[in-house]
């Protein structure tokens, strides 16, 4: 079987986010059961695109920490003019006849993976031009409601209520019309409605990296890493800053990786923003404690995954267990910001006495890597079923039940 993966960006040899850890793991997995694949998608800047397999639709910075003020208006600007969320605005840069003759130079695929909402967004052809496997990586009309919710400013608000509005909407449509539908965590399957329909498979996730001996390095008690410029994460980070953080004794050191939409928050002085770190997983092992401290989006929470991959011990907060079924023991659960204070400070004092130390993560990787294997496994044995009108009617899209209606 060919399938084209279409994504907003082609995959990297080194991902550093965790969209782009997520889209490694599902095309291996792809790979695993056989499929062949080509992949269509736009490169950030920097980003090497080219590879016979691969269809570089050109260099386009859509990140919101990559661009200043100017192009974001633009974007906006765009959408407006367009009818889109701005999202999908960002990547509707060529025509939809431009496209189909680029995807073209794939030459004969059995279908599409959609690699999450944007491009079938931008482009709606995609939704129905060919059978189609959708990847949800998260249930984005559910993440924009909540940035709605938690806006900074009027405009804010009213902005990201409009992009809730039309994500609802392209997503309604891509999951009728999608073969199969793969999520990132069950509760996405039932927030995108389709809780007990078959064609909706979630799926686990690995990191992917072998984990390494601990060498006893510790630069900071605790350790919390993630893009903030995306909305959802900065709720939580802004939460922990400000609510958790004051309550941390001033000796115990808190170290922040990764990079920023604007200024980091205000935090207390036991606090440092380290930027994007070279090696994400030597941050993690040079940390006593990880902080998982996730207060809403949705998706799966990779830096949950890593976490307990490494073994590390941890303090999480319950949207932070999103697409893990399994909470090792050296990790704690805590929604109220004095618990979670108070778990930190108990868990940084018994790593620092060796009363709770790191555990063998690998037996968590084998589980999860073979889960998404099944998973993947099974989805494609559906999407060959409806390929070959094997599939029983409730499992069609409507596009493939409306040509086979015609036709007949």
């Amino acid at each position: 079987m060919h399938l084209l993966f279409i994504s907003s960006l082609l995959p990297e040899e080194a991902p550093s986010t965790g969209f782009e850890i997520a889209n490694r793991a599902i095309i291996g997995a792809l790979r695993a059961n056989g499929v062949r694949l080509s992949f269509a998608g736009f490169t950030r800047p920097g980003a090497e695109g080219g590879g016979p397999d691969r269809i570089d639709l050109g260099t386009l910075a859509i990140e919101n920490a990559a661009v200043g003020p100017a192009q974001k208006l633009r974007w906006v600007a765009r959408a407006m003019a367009s009818d889109l969320p701005v999202a999908a605005a960002k990547l509707a840069v060529l025509s939809a006849d431009a496209l189909r003759r680029r995807l073209r130079e794939a030459g004969p695929v059995d279908g599409y993976v959609l690699n999450s909402i944007q491009m079938p967004t931008a482009f709606p052809f995609l939704v129905t031009e060919k059978p189609s496997i959708f990847v949800a990586h998260n249930v984005e009309h559910h993440s924009a409601a909540e940035n709605a919710r938690n806006g900074r400013s009027a405009m804010e608000r009213l902005l990201y209520a409009r992009e809730a509005r039309l994500l609802e909407k392209a997503e309604a449509r891509l999951c009728r019309e999608a073969v199969v539908v793969h999520t990132l965590s069950e509760d996405d399957q039932h927030q995108l409605g389709l809780g007990g329909n078959r064609k909706c498979l979630p799926l686990t996730l690995s990191i992917g990296r072998p984990p390494r001996e601990d060498d006893g390095r510790r630069d900071h008690d605790v350790g919390l890493i993630g893009t903030w410029s995306w909305a959802p994460n900065r709720v939580g980070l802004d939460w922990f800053v400000r609510e958790v953080a004051p309550l941390l004794p001033g000796d115990l050191r808190v170290a922040v990786a990764g990079r920023f939409d604007g200024s980091p928050p205000a935090a207390p002085a036991n606090v440092s923003y380290v930027g994007r770190v070279p090696d994400a997983q030597a941050f993690v092992r040079a940390s006593r404690v990880m902080a998982l401290a996730t207060r809403g989006g949705t998706g799966v929470q990779l830096k949950t995954i890593e976490t307990f991959e490494e073994g590390m011990p941890a303090v999480a907060t319950s949207s932070a267990l999103r697409g893990a079924d399994y909470v090792p023991g050296n990790v704690r659960v805590a929604d109220n910001p004095r618990t979670f204070a108070e778990a930190l400070v108990t868990l940084v004092r018994a790593e620092r006495e060796g009363s709770v130390g790191r555990l063998d993560g690998r037996a968590f990787v084998r589980r999860q890597e073979a889960a998404l294997q099944a998973a993947v496994g099974e989805g494609l044995a559906r999407f060959e079923r409806a390929l070959s009108g094997t599939a029983p009617a409730q499992e069609l899209p409507a596009a493939i039940v409306r040509d086979a209606q015609f036709l007949g």
